[in-house]
């Protein structure tokens, strides 16, 4: 049997679960900076505004 020695134990990540709530605003974010692009490239530049403000306020969750 080989037994992992402990340089081969400090190699193993520990992975800390990220929470479903953080999940779903960081997902809010990227939707609403998507938005925002398409909405610049079309020429609707006010509502290009509105869409990064919103992306700006969802982040804010994320601190």
């Amino acid at each position: 049997m080989s037994k992992l020695t402990p340089r081969a134990d400090a190699r193993i990540r520990k992975n800390v679960a990220m929470a479903i709530t953080r999940i779903a605003w960081i997902t809010t974010v990227l939707v609403a900076l998507i938005t925002a692009a398409l909405l610049l490239l079309s020429g609707y530049t006010g509502y290009a505004g509105l869409g990064l403000a919103v992306a700006v306020s969802a982040a804010i969750n994320l601190l």
